[in-house]
């Protein structure tokens, strides 16, 4: 037996017995009106939200709110006429350094601090949230939870490759503690609660 192997074999004889775990308490939201909530906490941190009832009033509300972006990427067929709505699997990351705006879905919102569940399950890229120069995440309204005691429940049923939880637009104080907006991602985060998806 070599060195590796015994101190493996010696590591495992020792583990600590088994404990079961402990019992969480059931975390419960006074707040009854959950997108109320979220849209209170999302704008406090610099969000903008908008309730919709489609995709057209999205489309129509970001043709005003971004008039001036040259690219826009969006992951929804829907928004064809304005976005690039097909993006080749395995495309080179590189290529959407110039994205202005990227549109795209949550799959849950969190109205506890108004962070909103992305995968890689409906991303044309992962890198898209991150490299965009403004960002707008559509989240069906009735998928919001109240607290992210919820929203772990959410995430362990589900199957998926990546994810991450977004909250209002990137932003530091660490530069010359000066707040700095899209130091670290977008500039600016626009969420969309629709009636509907």
């Amino acid at each position: 037996m070599n060195s590796r192997d015994s101190i493996l074999a010696a590591v495992a004889r020792n583990q600590p017995a088994r404990q079961p775990l402990p019992e969480v308490p059931a975390f419960v939201s006074e707040e009854a009106d959950l997108a109320e909530k979220f849209a209170r906490v999302a704008v406090s941190i610099g969000s903008k939200v908008f309730r919709v009832k489609d995709l057209e009033e999205v489309k129509q509300i970001l043709l005003k709110e971004y008039s001036g972006a040259r690219r826009i990427v969006a992951a929804f067929p829907e928004l064809a006429d304005m976005a690039e709505a097909s993006v080749a699997p395995g495309a080179d990351p590189h290529t959407f350094a110039d994205v202005d705006l990227a549109v795209l879905p949550a799959q849950f919102g969190v109205a506890e601090n108004s962070a909103l569940w992305v995968t890689d399950t409906h991303l044309p890229l992962r890198v898209l949230p991150f490299i965009c120069q403004h960002l707008a995440l559509v989240v069906p309204q009735e998928r919001l939870v109240p607290l992210m005691h919820q929203a772990y429940d959410v995430i362990g049923a589900q199957e998926y490759g990546f994810g991450t939880f977004i909250a209002g637009p990137s932003k530091t104080a660490d530069i010359e503690q000066s707040l700095v907006l899209g130091a670290h991602g977008p500039r600016t985060l626009c969420v969309f609660l629709m009636e509907k998806l």
